[in-house]
Parts: structure tokens; sequence; C-alpha cells
């Protein structure tokens, strides 16, 4: 029965009418695929003597059993971000003989060939196959902790499943489970309890009975059958029939009137956040991005690296600008051909993102003025981030929004989600971020440090003196793309 499911899957994917995206993007899948699995393959080879190197009297593998929830938690948070579950239609199959639970088992067994699942064996085996080799474990000690480690990593794959299930719809709801996982992060950091040492000497503990693998074998079958339990409670036809039941919203965003010829554009553009999955996830993910400084601004390595500090204020102060703005117009996708045939001032419509964009920059600007903590240099660098920001990446991403083609589904979740990105979408990203960066890197290392912040000002503040003309060509070039663009937005497939 497997080998008919995967029949049919192939099928569907070569006569997709969407056969052409669909390919060029696993071609460059397969680049990326090859890419990080020598990284991971150089890290297992390389990971034993770089250990016994640094802590010379502690054996690696005991001290890489004190980072593996390390790995497990951070493996989580990518394969939630990244990873796509496999799905199967189930409508044609409803009507054939075939039991549910085989369709069920091939959707979890399919899961299971991954590449998320592939990149830990070219990291964990390499490294067994070394300690085994310097002698300081058994071969039977290696293979039990070779098998535990592997078998919880896929155990965090299932784990996966469920999370994905219950709050990739309600983020807002993960919320405490991530308060308790920051507190226990806490109490690690502070050394109240190590939650890192505790879980690390359960591995200690396979290592010198082996036989203990059998638990992390039971927790994966424990999971798979929770996970088979859940998608046989959906496997049936009414489920996907049966219509959301929503608290209606009034919310209709009055006091925009005060923005004058640009109110209406504006209204509408914050009740589609407001009322939509995929735009309103952006508001959390700029929310989400603001920490970002954190993870670098600690670092002294990145002190003697200003210009680095530049791509972090301008991807913390534009986060929302570059996950909303690079979809215009395609967020209005829907209704663009009415709006169109209306007596509608394009030029007016533009005004309304570049204002909204503005204004997230901003707020976003205010909310990360805390990381002056870190030293006067890189408040001066986010603010001048910011005017640049403003100034000429917003018209950029407005001008390239003239070539966008592929509508979206707004109530689609976006992560991993690639419906609407075309080539518009890979070739914008590197002038928003390298440009600033080039500029700033030229002055700092050949004048000065202040020469380097006022490019990125004089910059920015030239964008926004010149606001009114840059729209009038991006309102020219909107034109031309007019007909382009509204039959694009009439395709319907991904």
């Amino acid at each position: 029965m497997f080998k008919h499911f995967v029949a049919l899957q192939w099928k569907a994917f070569f006569r997709s009418s969407s056969l052409g995206k669909s390919l060029g993007l696993k071609i460059l899948m397969g680049f990326l695929a090859i890419y990080f699995s020598l990284v991971f393959l150089s890290l297992g080879i390389g990971l034993y003597p770089l250990l016994k190197e640094l802590f010379p009297n502690v054996a690696p593998i005991n001290m890489v059993n004190n980072f593996l929830i390390i790995w497990f938690a951070m493996e989580l948070i990518v394969r939630f971000m990244l990873q796509t579950l496999p799905v199967i239609s189930i409508k044609p199959l409803l009507s054939l003989p075939i039991k549910k639970v085989k369709v069920v088992n091939y959707v979890l067994a399919k899961s299971l060939f991954s590449f998320f699942n592939f990149l830990p064996l070219l990291v964990i085996i390499p490294f067994g196959i070394i300690t085994w080799y310097k002698g300081e474990f058994s071969a039977f000690s290696v293979l039990g902790w070779t098998v535990s480690v592997y078998v919880i990593d896929l155990c965090v794959n299932y784990a996966n499943f469920i999370l994905k299930k219950k709050f990739v719809d309600n983020l807002k709801a993960l919320l405490p489970y991530v308060v308790m996982v920051l507190a226990l992060v806490g109490l690690d950091y502070y050394e109240v309890f190590s939650v890192s040492d505790s879980f690390g000497r359960i591995f200690d503990e396979i290592l010198l009975s082996p036989w203990l693998a059998i638990i992390p074998i039971i927790l994966l079958v424990a999971l798979f059958m929770w996970n088979q339990k859940t998608l046989l409670s959906k496997f049936y036809l009414d489920g996907s029939l049966k219509g959301k039941v929503e608290e209606a919203n009034t919310r209709d965003f009055e006091w925009v009137r005060k923005f004058g010829d640009i109110a209406p554009f504006l209204q509408l553009d914050l009740k589609l956040i407001w009322r939509n999955k995929r735009p309103k996830t952006t508001i959390f993910i700029s929310l989400l991005i603001m920490g970002y400084g954190m993870i670098f601004y600690p670092q002294e390595v990145y002190a003697t690296m200003p210009a680095f500090y530049v791509f972090i204020g301008i991807f913390m102060t534009g986060i929302f600008m570059i996950n909303f703005g690079q979809f215009i117009p395609a967020w209005d996708a829907s209704y663009y051909s009415m709006m169109m045939s209306q007596n509608i001032p394009l030029k007016k419509y533009l005004a309304s993102k570049a204002g909204l964009m503005t204004f997230s920059i901003l707020v976003l600007t205010i909310l990360t003025t805390p990381y002056v903590y870190f030293g006067w240099e890189i408040l001066l660098i986010n603010i001048a981030c910011a005017v640049y920001n403003i100034g000429v990446n917003v018209p950029v991403l407005l001008y390239a929004g003239s070539f966008n083609r592929k509508r979206i589904d707004l109530e689609k979740s976006p992560f991993m989600n690639y419906q609407g990105t075309g080539a518009t979408q890979w070739i914008i990203s590197l002038p928003l971020m390298l440009i600033p960066i080039l500029l700033f890197w030229l002055l700092y290392k050949f004048v000065s440090f202040p020469a380097a912040v006022g490019i990125l000002f004089l910059c920015g503040t030239i964008g926004i003196l010149i606001r009114e003309s840059l729209l009038n060509g991006i309102e020219q070039a909107y034109k031309r793309s007019k007909y382009a663009m509204i039959n694009g937005f009439k395709q319907t497939g991904e």
C-alpha cells in the first residue's frame, strides 16, 4: 500500500500546474541540502578533537551529553519554524476500500525521511565511530548512545507534529510554555538548577548501561501512537467541510481618518492585518525580532565590526517593513482588479503603504532604544538605519512591488510558506541589506565612524525629501505593470 501512496504523490508533483516553480524550488533546496550536509559532516568529524583540545580532562562524549538538551531544544524551534509536515489528499481515498490507519501510518512514516532527520546522523555517526576508535567506551556502549540520541531526535520530529497541530494557528497560546522554558534557562544560567547537567547524566548512564536505550524507543512509539490517534480523529470528510465559527470583528480603526487622503487605504491595510493570519503574524515576528540584538550586542567579537551592527539595525527597525513591503500589492490580490477598475488615485494607495511602513519603523526604533545600554554607538547606528529604511528602503520595496505577479492566501501560515514568493523577493533582499552595510563599511574604514553614520542619515534624509518625486516614478511603474499584475493575481495556483 505504501508504494501506491508514493506513486500517487509522485504523479501529483509532476502533474501539478505549478511544476516549474516547484521543480525550481526543489533544485534550490537541493543545493542548500548539499551545503548543510557538508557542514554537519565536518562538525561530526571535527567535534571529537575540538572537545579534546578544549576539555582535555573530560571525555568528549560526556561533554556532548551536557549540551544535548540545548541541541534538541534548538532543533525543535528550527523544525517548528521551517519544517513542513507531510500531507496527503484524503478526499479521493475516503471512497476507496483503504483502511484509515494505513493512510495515517504512511503520513507519519513519510516524515521519518525528512532532511531534518538525516542531518543529525552526519554528526552522531562520525562522532560515535571516533569515540569508539579512541577506546574510551566499548562498541556496545557507543551503539546504545548513538541509538538513544538519534531516537530522541526522531521524538523531536513527532513532538513537532503535536506542536504544529496545536499552536501554529494560535501562537499566543504558546507563550506560557515559552515563559516556562525561559525560566528553566534562567535557573540553569544562574546555577540554581542545571537542567543541562541533569539531562546529560541520563545519557552518561546510557553509556554505562546501553540496554537503557530501550527507554527512548518506548517514548518514540508513544509519540507515534499519540500522533496516530490525533490524525485518525480528524480523518473524515465532514472535518474539511465544517466552517470556522469566529466572533465577528467590528474593529474599524476610525482614528486613522486624521491622516487625510490616505486614510481609507490605511484603514483597509490595518483591517487586513488585524483580521488575517499571515499579515497578523508579521506583527508577532517583528516583536520577536526585537530581541535579535541580545544575541550579538553582548558578544565582544562584534564590537570590532560595527558594520555588522548596521545589518542588525536595518533588520530590527525594518523587519515589519521587509515582511510586509515585499508582498505589496499581493496582500490586496483578491480585490486588486476591482480596485484598479475604480477611480482610485494610485499614488494615494502607494503613499498609504509607505506611511504604514514608516510608522512601523518609528515604533520599532523606539522599542529598540534600550539597546543604548550596550553603547551610544549602537543607538546612533540603529537611528541611522531607521532613517535609511524610511528614506531609501521603503521606496525600493514599493518599486519592487510593481514586479509582483503572485497572489497570496491571507489565511495561510507564513512559516516555510513560499506562496506569493517569486524572483522579486529573492533579488530585492540583497540591496536592502548589502548597500547600507557597504556604504557604512567604506566610510568607517577610510574616514571615520561619524562619517559612516552620517552617510546613512544623509541617504535616508534625501530619500525623505524627494519622497513625492519617488512616488510619482513608482506610480508610473505600477501603471505600466497594471494588467500583468491583474492577470497574475487571478491565478490561484501557487
